[in-house]
């Protein structure tokens, strides 16, 4: 395909970012000069791919031309060069692909991640809890941070609710395909016959909102402080430091009580509250589409299937690009790589596809 009219649109936005980033105050708005400079940066790889891509391709055209020169030495000289950028252009051209499609503005943001208990009582809420160090690993790993923003424990040593926020390099480009419902087969700890239960737990991957996404005004939560409830003796039992958040128009309510200050409660609840609210929106204007499209990693709705976590034959099995990985042992300890760039792989195929560039 000819990308030759697209790159010339890229390379003159390029260079009008060029020229506005050199202005005196480009600063001054530091959410707009951060969105300019990541746009700038993103042209700027594409532009360089485009590059490589055009002499790898000259290259390979002067290679052709001497396979009839005449001169052995040349021809056979000619031959290999030949094979080696024909074997190398595909992957250039498929960078080239990939770099031309609009980025998604919110795949550079931190992630808050909802992990709930679904079916399958106790045992759903140890995985859940299994799920919840799956990804704390996984975030380590990756240099990334992580902190629990809430979290309701359950009897058994496992969470009916947990709320944690990942942060760092695009944690929510790579745990976007995460959403949905998890289910788990495995014989628990508590049953005497060895029978395979099946269990469930819920995800929702959140892109962290910030304020100027959305106003949330005065008169739209209702905001009350109570008495925080956990195990006996333990410092949260000893202030009113729980906080409840409701936003009136929606009746979303969000409480934090893992911190023993009520204002980093507060601080929590609203923030866990902006990201719900950005995920409604998002939704909202997704269901738009929905007719027109329907993506192959699913919708990312609480409510789909996505996956599902076969102990006995060390199975992990991803319902919407039908991979089955045997690897669950290590899947659960943060190995989780191949399957999100499996899924980050599935989702720009389409993607270029619905634009025409595969």
């Amino acid at each position: 395909m000819d990308f030759t009219s697209i790159i010339q649109t890229k390379l003159a936005r390029f260079s009008l970012l060029e020229e506005l980033m050199g202005q005196p105050g480009f600063f001054d708005d530091p959410r707009k000069a951060a969105e300019m400079t990541r746009e700038h940066r993103l042209l700027g790889n594409l532009l360089k791919l485009w590059e490589q891509f055009q002499r790898q391709s000259a290259e390979l055209d002067e290679s052709r031309s001497l396979l009839n020169c005449g001169d052995a030495e040349m021809e056979e000289m000619a031959r290999g060069e030949v094979a080696r950028l024909q074997q190398l252009l595909p992957g250039l051209e498929k960078q080239v692909q990939v770099a031309i499609l609009p980025p998604d503005p919110l795949e550079g943001r931190d992630a808050l991640l909802e992990i709930r208990a679904g079916t399958g009582g106790d045992e759903a809420s140890l995985f859940a809890a299994d799920l919840m160090r799956m990804y704390s690993r996984f975030a380590e790993a990756q240099g990334w941070r992580v902190e629990t923003m809430e979290s309701s424990p359950s009897e058994v040593g496992g969470f009916k609710e947990l709320v944690m926020k990942v942060s760092g390099e695009e944690v929510f480009r790579r745990l976007r395909y995460e959403s949905g419902v998890h289910r788990v087969q495995r014989v628990p700890a508590t049953e005497a016959q060895g029978r395979i239960h099946t269990s469930t737990a819920t995800v929702a991957v959140l892109p962290e909102s910030e304020e100027v996404d959305l106003e949330i005004k005065a008169d739209e939560v209702r905001i009350e402080v109570c008495r925080s409830s956990g195990a006996g003796g333990q410092g949260v039992n000893t202030t009113d430091s729980a906080v409840q958040v409701m936003h009136l128009p929606t009746g979303i309510i969000v409480r934090c009580q893992d911190g023993r200050s009520q204002i980093k409660n507060k601080e929590k609840a609203l923030t866990i509250l902006r990201s719900r609210l950005l995920e409604r929106r998002q939704q909202e204007e997704a269901a738009k589409y929905s007719a027109h499209r329907r993506s192959l990693i699913g919708s990312g709705g609480r409510e789909e299937k996505i996956r599902t976590y076969n102990y006995p034959q060390n199975r992990v099995s991803d319902h919407r690009i039908e991979l089955t990985l045997y690897n669950l042992d290590r899947f659960m300890e943060g190995d989780v790589g191949a399957m999100l760039d499996a899924l980050l792989e599935a989702d720009v195929q389409e993607r270029l596809a619905e634009a025409g560039l595969r």
